[in-house]
């Protein structure tokens, strides 16, 4: 039993290092989101297609799918999100094609569909919101999460320009922060309300089915503290007997 217990805490304290090396050891915000949020749901979905599809794909979500989930009509998703005019059960597809990418930035942009899952919710939120900048960097920007991203700040007019915070640490700088320095044209609550719903949109599109899943789980719970009621009940009956 001490050595079950010593491989679980073993096992526990490499999954934290190996999460905390992946964030650069920046500790990540807590994303808050809520996938049966429709309303989010639907501002997410139009923020993702205004900026994220012009060079990201989602090639694993259909137009068609997403009105459905999301309570829009065909109307609305065709003239609201689907820029391409690809068809209604097509898939969501960048704008930027696959050969312009590789020659203006040497690689074609990932696919979205699933980072929500690979990285999770908290560092993308983290991650969307930690650009600062950086005059060495030919994006102009650098990120307190993905340090040296090629990919520029694609929000820094909504949010405003940040500098970053560094901190003294055993005689070395560590950076600890962002601060603005030029404000944007959003306001810091209304530019944090729409990162959350992009979030909260690449979450849903990561597993559409997350919510059934999770209110399934409920009842499988209650299925199983029956079954134990009966299964406790059997026993006390047949060893009743036995002494």
């Amino acid at each position: 039993m001490k050595k079950i217990i010593l491989v679980l805490l073993l096992t526990t304290i490499a999954m934290m290092s190996s999460s905390l090396m992946a964030s650069g050891g920046f500790k990540t915000s807590p994303a808050n989101v809520d996938v049966t949020d429709m309303a989010s749901l639907q501002r997410g979905a139009k923020v993702f297609t205004d900026y994220c599809l012009s060079c990201h794909s989602a090639k694993f979500v259909r137009f068609n799918r997403v009105a459905t989930d999301l309570g829009m009509t065909e109307g609305e998703v065709m003239d609201n999100l689907n820029h391409l005019g690809v068809k209604f059960g097509g898939t969501m597809t960048a704008v930027m094609t696959n050969d312009y990418a590789k020659q203006s930035f040497g690689a074609v942009p990932p696919d979205l569909s699933l980072v929500a899952r690979s990285r999770g919710v908290d560092w993308l939120y983290t991650y969307l919101t930690g650009f600062y900048a950086d005059s060495s960097k030919t994006t102009g920007h650098n990120n307190v999460i993905f340090k040296d991203v090629g990919m520029p700040n694609i929000f820094w007019k909504e949010e405003g320009v940040k500098e970053a915070v560094y901190d003294e640490h055993e005689g070395e700088k560590v950076l600890v922060g962002t601060k603005v320095i030029e404000k944007g044209t959003m306001a810091p609550e209304e530019f944090d309300t729409m990162i959350r719903d992009l979030v909260t949109f690449l979450s849903y599109i990561g597993e559409p089915n997350q919510s059934y899943r999770k209110s399934l789980g409920v009842y499988v719970l209650i299925f199983l503290v029956v079954l134990f009621g009966f299964a406790y009940a059997m026993k006390k009956d047949f060893w009743k007997d036995v002494h």
